[in-house]
Order: structure tokens, then sequence, then C-alpha cells
């Protein structure tokens, strides 16, 4: 199996429907018991990764948004990718996210962000 193309593939699935605010194609990319992690704390499972999820697209769907892709490294089931973005609501001056893809689904993803409200 080649992974990098597969972790690539999940990730470029998973920035394209993020952008679209298709939570359910977001959601199709995660493992059932996937773990998220971040300053916030750790969400286990679909059902806490999708209610997170639920609450922040709709900032982001928004046509004044501006998000910019800075950094992707893809290794084998590891991706990382780092970011910048404005909302409505929030700056988000720099962020970061590590995703680990195991038989095509998320099952670990990070979240680092330096983030200051309007």
């Amino acid at each position: 199996m080649n992974y990098m193309s597969t972790t690539e593939s999940v990730l470029d699935h998973h920035l394209a429907t993020f952008g679209e605010g298709d939570l359910d194609g977001l959601m199709s990319d995660y493992a059932d018991d996937a773990v998220f992690v971040s300053a916030d704390g750790v969400l286990e499972g679909h059902e806490a990764i999708r209610e997170m999820y639920a609450d922040l697209l709709p900032e982001f769907d928004d046509p004044a948004v501006e998000f910019s892709l800075d950094g992707q490294v893809v290794v084998d089931d590891y991706a990382y990718i780092v970011w910048h973005a404005e909302t409505p609501e929030n700056v988000y001056e720099f962020a970061s996210d590590t995703f680990v893809v195991r038989d095509g689904e998320i099952v670990a993803q990070t979240l680092a962000a330096k983030v200051s409200p309007k």
C-alpha cells in the first residue's frame, strides 16, 4: 500500500470538505474511534468531533473569510499543515494540525492555534 498517496488523498479530501462546509464529508474522513487533541481538551469519537465541527464550520462559511494554507508535509501515515485565517469573528494568526491516517481514515488529529477574537 502506498501510504503517502492514501494520506495525501485523505488530507486533500479533508481540506476540500472543510472549505465547502461539508460536515458529512468531513466526518467521512474520521475513524469511528478517532481522537482530536487541542488546547481545549480531547474529543473522542465521531459524535464529539462532529459537534466541534458543527460549531466551527459556520464561522468559516462566510465570503469574507480569508484562509491560507502556508505549508503541508506528508510522510507515510502522518500529515502536517500550517495555516492562518481571518473570519468575521476571529483572527487565526498561526495554526497547525497534525493528522495520523490509518487504513484511509484519520485516527488522530492535533490542533495548535493562536486565535484572537475580533
